[in-house]
């Protein structure tokens, strides 16, 4: 059977040269970076040489980025720690972010009391500025803002500078899930007024488990993990060298071939777009997906003209073909709810109908997108499950 793989931005596929890296450091670098003799010298070697290069990537300085397992937890230590130890009491942020964000607040506003509020958002998912602004300036509470750079699910960019600035004019903190943007867009710290970042390596051909926070200099962030005193004495615990070093590598090949890569993606995102319109001419774009400036060159999300009877077993129907994509966040896929994302800017008539969303790399090629498309088509024309072949 073809496999096809579409859903990178619940996770990307391992560069080879990722791969070998990490295989190098399992083989040789085996000593405890906290060690004090040459074994551990080594492997503290590679770690600190690899904070160094994510930082000059960033254009902040290494003592800014901290290693840990990945995203969530980047987050969550960021947000918990704001709360506890920075005296925020509240938080600004929206209902369509991701749920290791959403989450975390839920929890510190019943454990805590913070208040929370939610920006309001256009039809498109779209930040609504002016409302920020008005939040952001009808208070006394010492604020968070937190707003993800590009949407997991329709791919929506958020202008960071200008959030940035708003939050630095009220004198409100300001954190971003920038998982689904390092990597495939160049970030530059020092001009944008950011205070905190999360980034996951497994979304840019890096290995899952790891990712780090970018946490500004003199912020007052205080571990949520306690032991040792690794990571600054932010995150305790032994540092998985191997997967540090894969990440790096990950991120410095993806910054390096970015322009050509980006260029080749969002052709084939256009081709897609343009194939599926064609083909079956009452789809729907969700989100700001379709337009090319507001979106990420690296997902479309897609609402298709079928019932909702019809549309249940769409996503099986895809696998049984090969497909691999998804309805959502892939965190979510443990659910029986339906997008939270979606719900909140799609209309009742179109809530009832499937999406999907589909998400490309490099590795990614025209003849998949032909293939996907005629079997979508297929599926829309046909009953309620497509010829397995």
């Amino acid at each position: 059977m073809r496999k096809v793989y579409f859903d990178n931005a619940a996770t990307t596929p391992l560069r080879s040269e990722v791969i070998d890296s990490m295989t190098h450091v399992l083989k040789t670098e085996f000593g405890n970076p906290s060690s004090t003799h040459e074994f551990g010298r080594s492997s503290k070697a590679l770690i600190e040489t690899a904070r160094k290069q994510i930082a000059e990537i960033l254009h902040v300085s290494a003592a800014e980025i901290i290693f840990t397992s990945g995203g969530t937890e980047a987050d969550n230590l960021v947000i918990n720690s704001c709360v506890k130890n920075l005296n925020v009491s509240r938080i600004i942020s929206s209902k369509i972010e991701h749920h290791a964000v959403l989450h975390a607040i839920q929890d510190l506003q019943t454990s805590y009391g913070i208040t929370v509020e939610y920006v309001n958002l256009d039809q498109s998912g779209a930040v609504d500025f002016a409302h920020l602004e008005r939040l952001l300036a009808d208070t006394t509470q010492k604020t968070l803002v937190s707003l993800m750079h590009i949407n997991n699910e329709v791919g929506n960019i958020l202008d960071l500078k200008h959030v940035a600035q708003l939050c630095k004019k009220y004198d409100s903190l300001f954190h971003s899930d920038t998982v689904q943007s390092i990597g495939h867009y160049p970030l530059d710290f020092t001009d944008i007024p950011i205070d905190f970042a999360a980034v996951a390596a497994h979304k840019f051909h890096g290995p899952k488990g790891v990712g780090f926070a970018f946490i500004r200099k003199n912020s007052g962030i205080k571990p949520m993990i306690f032991g040792g005193s690794q990571e600054k004495g932010l995150r305790a615990g032994t540092e998985p060298v191997h997967a540090i070093v894969g990440m790096v590598e990950a991120l410095r090949i993806s910054y390096q071939n970015l322009a050509q890569e980006k260029t080749y993606i969002t052709d084939l995102k256009n081709y897609f777009k343009t194939s599926l319109s064609k083909e079956i001419p009452e789809i729907k774009f969700n989100g700001q997906c379709a337009d090319n400036q507001n979106s990420s060159y690296t997902v479309l999300n897609v609402c298709l003209p079928v019932s909702a009877e019809k549309g249940k077993m769409l996503l099986f129907q895809l696998d049984l073909k090969g497909i691999a994509c998804s309805k959502g966040s892939a965190c979510q896929s443990g659910s029986n709810k339906g997008s939270h994302v979606l719900s909140e800017i799609l209309s009742d008539e179109d809530l009832t109908k499937p999406s999907i969303r589909f998400s490309f790399s490099s590795f990614n090629t025209k003849d998949e997108i032909d293939y996907v498309v005629q079997t979508l088509k297929t599926f829309v024309n046909s009953g309620n499950t497509l010829e397995h072949q």
